[in-house]
């Protein structure tokens, strides 16, 4: 892989600047959990790409299939799978397309093609939406698989409250959240990425066991037409929502060791294609399978449609928490990234063990407390799904690549760009209004704490 190139903090990025605050800003980012450690093989950047993307919403994608109809749904998936393998090559080309200088933050991305001041309000509060939105969607997701763990290995016993799984859940938290960089998490990231290709599997194989159900039905479940539009609009976030790998992306690509002989983009990229195969791999046969086997019946999670065996279904739960744990401190990490750079670069907090004690462990408890407050685990996919991911993953690699690549007008770059702008905005629009009508469907019989 070579050695480590001169990075942004050896070279053009400090020119006219003292020695003693170069100094200065170099421990900084040796301290920073995203530049702090920059050994990773390609391979790193597979099974991370794989866990931040191949997150629980594979297991609703039958149930947006149902909503959606065969032919949109198909559509839907396929397009999907597409553009965005083409925006993450375009952010993936864009790390290091000025020379001796690597954005290894999607702010620092946006800070070069809109500015300063404005690439910071682009962009950080669509990436914080969609981190600390997976963080909370993730901590009700490990909460009902061990709740659904527990009812299945012991259908007799107390129910238990849900609010007590994800305490459950978010004490793992508490330990995993203090390794301090992306390296660290690389073996649990790797038992994530092994563990949602095979509760995938479990998915789709343990459907074709069950077989196509007797009174199985393929057309819309609502009873109205707005019903149908609605349900539609939200099917289409929760797809939006599989996709949500470009907004750590930068991150850990930051984390692959380039010298201009050898630049991080092409042992990045090769774990990219790495990771598109297994997610299409994971996604297709789970959403097509599972929509043929159950129709418009199927739950918003399908190992709830599947109850026997109940203990393959048991194991497909464990296997669920254990990869959501690792797609939790994947989507984490940026985060804390972020408040640690605030508190040390513009709070003048001197960098320590202590500070980030205190910081990842706040963090944890908050996003503990969102998710025990409010765990309609659908309707979340489908709001956050379009509310950000549809703008960091679908289309503001386009817009960025237009400012700063720019490719002749009409030219098939413009186009493809411009089609996935729009497509992407169209996504952002109408995505919310499916999920926001889900949220308050289920908030009518929901109690607080229950």
């Amino acid at each position: 892989m070579g050695t480590q190139a001169p990075s942004d903090h050896q070279n053009n990025n400090y020119v006219g600047t003292s020695d003693e605050e170069i100094r200065r800003r170099k421990q900084i980012e040796d301290w920073l959990p995203i530049t702090s450690s920059r050994n990773a093989k390609w391979w790193y950047s597979a099974f991370h790409n794989v866990t931040a993307m191949v997150g629980a919403g594979v297991l609703g994608l039958p149930y947006a299939m149902s909503e959606l109809g065969w032919g949109p749904g198909v559509a839907v998936l396929v397009l999907s799978w597409i553009i965005t393998l083409y925006t993450l090559w375009q952010m993936v080309e864009m790390h290091e397309m000025v020379p001796g200088k690597r954005f290894d933050r999607y702010h620092e991305l946006g800070q070069y093609a809109f500015g300063e001041k404005l690439g910071l309000y682009i962009v950080v509060p669509q990436q914080l939406l969609v981190q600390v939105g997976l963080n909370i969607v993730y901590m009700v997701t490990g909460g009902a698989s061990l709740q659904k763990f527990h009812k299945t290995v012991c259908p007799n016993c107390k129910n238990i409250k849900l609010t007590y799984f994800i305490m459950i859940f978010a004490s793992v938290h508490f330990v995993l959240s203090h390794l301090p960089n992306f390296n660290s998490i690389s073996g649990v990231s790797l038992a994530a990425a092994v563990m949602s290709f095979s509760y995938s599997t479990i998915a789709w194989g343990a459907s074709i066991d069950k077989g196509i159900q007797k009174d199985v039905e393929y057309g819309y479940k609502a009873k109205s037409a707005a019903g149908t539009v609605f349900n539609f609009f939200g099917a289409m976030g929760e797809v939006a929502c599989a996709y949500a790998g470009h907004n750590v992306v930068l991150e850990i690509q930051a984390t692959i060791p380039s010298t201009p002989e050898k630049p991080s983009k092409g042992p990045m990229w090769k774990g990219v294609i790495v990771a598109y195969i297994i997610v299409a791999l994971c996604y297709f046969p789970v959403a097509l399978i599972g929509y043929w086997i159950f129709g418009n019946n199927v739950e918003d999670n399908i190992l709830i449609s599947l109850e026997k065996p109940a203990w393959l279904i048991a194991m497909a739960n464990m296997f669920v928490v254990i990869h959501v744990i690792g797609s939790y401190q994947i989507y984490a990490m940026p985060v804390f990234d972020m408040i640690e750079s605030v508190f040390i670069k513009k709070l003048k907090f001197p960098p320590s063990a202590t500070l980030r004690f205190i910081i990842r462990n706040v963090y944890v408890a908050l996003t503990m407390f969102v998710a025990i407050t409010f765990p309609f685990f659908g309707g979340l996919l489908s709001f956050f799904g379009g509310f950000a991911f549809a703008p960091s993953t679908y289309y503001l690699p386009c817009i960025i690549w237009l400012i700063v690549k720019k490719p002749r007008k009409y030219s098939l770059s413009w186009w493809t760009n411009w089609i996935c702008i729009v497509v992407g905005i169209l996504l952002m629009v109408l995505a919310p209004i499916g999920g926001l009508r889900q949220i308050i469907l289920s908030a009518k019989t929901y109690k607080f704490y229950s």
